[in-house]
């Protein structure tokens, strides 16, 4: 039973014995000589012009990647981050680019950190994930840049164990309240311990795991950009509201879902795929031990997804679709799909739901519902138990 998030449902059941074949304007100078230019040479010049203006409001962010980096908080600041407008420089503490992530997730960074040491950033962001924080601590170019960073004044936020194993140890939340993953809140020494899912101090904003990464995301955003902005990158993301409500699941038609061994679960990815959902559904899902296949559609196993990150599947199409999946293509049924795209579904009845359960498909809406999403297919597969065991450590709130 093959299932995948917003914007419509793109996996069908399939019996395991069958392959899976897949086909601010610039300002006027009313006395310079500008004006003396003929029309088309003016308009010209202030294009230009505006250009050089918008070129210089860009934020310029670096997120610094690891191997054992949390893929999921990760990719979730790398995309929040660039759909706000940053310029985000995604940089390898490592001798090579590519970086495996915590859950197997390959990524390739844009640059080397060692070979940004004299680019100014308006914030540096460490995603969390064991060993990946480790790793970030043990990079003396990254401590360096990170500490010269602070000094001058400019804003640094850290998620999950990174507040405690990196910052907090580099001296950077001395008196500052904080907070953490919970399983590392011992070790904020220096800082004021919080429990919160965002916490920010003057210009340090610290968080708990992959489940508030979004929340994260756009609380730098707001840092950056302003509340307007903010809101404006929230509204599609499709977050919770409130995370004490519960958001209940739609199921129709009830049916066991069954495997053999573990289950097989293929993810295919794209240029253009969207990062966070993909990296969501692989990460969770082989948290609950499913045999998860990431495998592109290009004639290459590199995709760059919407946001431009880099992914590296494991194989490509053509070779998965040798291997038998318990996940399929199922267009129709009962759906819920992202808002913009709800009119392409032949029954509407059913795309207000978060995520819907119809028989062997499963729909949901967009990046905010991906983990409910994730964690619903944990649950067919595994049981409500399994689904919550996976939900906590993620700082997740599952109903």
């Amino acid at each position: 039973m093959v299932v995948l998030s917003s914007p419509v449902p793109l996996l069908r059941y399939l019996n395991p014995s069958r392959s899976l074949s897949l086909q601010p304007s610039a300002p006027a100078f009313a006395a310079s000589p500008f004006t003396l230019l003929p029309p088309f040479l003016r308009r010209r010049r202030t294009r230009r012009r505006l250009f050089f203006t918008m070129a210089s409001l860009q934020k310029k962010v670096m997120v610094p990647i690891a191997d054992g980096t949390e893929e999921m908080e990760a990719v979730i600041m790398i995309d929040v981050l660039r759909r706000a407008g940053a310029d985000v420089a995604v940089a390898s503490v490592e001798k090579e680019l590519q970086v495996v992530a915590s859950r197997g997730v390959k990524l390739v960074a844009d640059a080397f950190v060692r070979d940004l040491s004299d680019t100014s950033f308006d914030l540096i962001a460490l995603p969390g994930g064991m060993p990946g924080a480790a790793n970030f601590h043990g990079c003396q170019a990254l401590e360096t840049i990170v500490k010269k960073h602070a000094a001058d004044g400019r804003p640094y936020a850290a998620i999950c164990a990174s507040p405690a194993v990196v910052l907090d140890k580099w001296g950077l939340l001395d008196g500052l309240k904080a907070t953490c993953h919970p399983s590392f809140m011992d070790k904020l020494s220096s800082a004021v311990p919080v429990d919160s899912r965002v916490q920010q101090d003057g210009k340090v904003v610290t968080s708990s795991g992959p489940g508030t990464a979004m929340e994260f995301a756009l609380v730098l955003v707001e840092q950056l950009f302003g509340k307007e902005k903010r809101d404006e990158v929230a509204g599609p993301l499709l977050l919770y509201s409130d995370h004490n409500k519960e958001h209940p699941v739609r199921e129709l038609n009830a049916a066991g879902w069954s495997y053999s061994g573990s289950p097989q679960v293929l993810v295919p990815v794209a240029n253009g795929s969207e990062e966070m959902e993909a990296v969501i559904i692989i990460d969770v899902l082989r948290r609950a031990k499913a045999n998860v296949i990431v495998a592109s559609v290009e004639d290459k196993l590199e995709v760059v997804a919407s946001r431009k990150v880099k992914l590296v599947a494991d194989m490509l199409l053509k070779e998965a679709a040798e291997l038998p999946y318990d996940l399929i293509v199922l267009p129709g049924k009962k759906a819920t799909a992202y808002p913009t795209l709800c009119n392409k579904l032949s029954d509407q009845s059913d795309i207000e739901n978060r995520v819907v359960i119809d028989g062997n498909l499963i729909t949901s809406r967009g990046p905010g519902t991906t983990m409910e999403f994730a964690l619903r297919i944990v649950e067919k597969f595994f049981g409500r138990e399994k689904a919550l065991e996976l939900a906590s450590p993620m700082v997740f709130t599952y109903v």
